[in-house]
């Protein structure tokens, strides 16, 4: 239930997710889809295409595409980084409490 107190309402709906049990998948579904578009933006700044993106990356054009698909969620960290460093880019994860 979300309550009506300033600067609250994402703390409730943190909550609210929570309560679902669907917080963790949630978050990690939102990561991804930065993480696309991110990726997605990098490639376009540097006028590279999926072909030469999926070359450099030593991949199928498939696998890059399934990279980039914001909804698919089970990509696995050297993929991600594989792909940042074809873009002069570093991936941070990082855990907070």
């Amino acid at each position: 239930m979300m309550t009506k107190d300033k600067g609250r309402v994402g703390s409730s709906f943190e909550d609210y997710l929570a309560e679902e049990g669907t917080l963790e998948e949630t978050t990690a579904i939102a990561v991804k889809r930065v993480l696309a578009w991110q990726l997605k933006q990098a490639m376009k700044r540097r006028r590279m295409s999926k072909s030469a993106m999926a070359r450099a990356m030593r991949t199928s054009r498939s696998q890059l595409d399934r990279i980039l698909d914001p909804d698919n969620d089970h990509i696995r960290l050297d993929t991600l980084t594989s792909a940042a460093k074809v873009l002069d880019l570093s991936l941070r994860i990082e855990l907070v409490g």
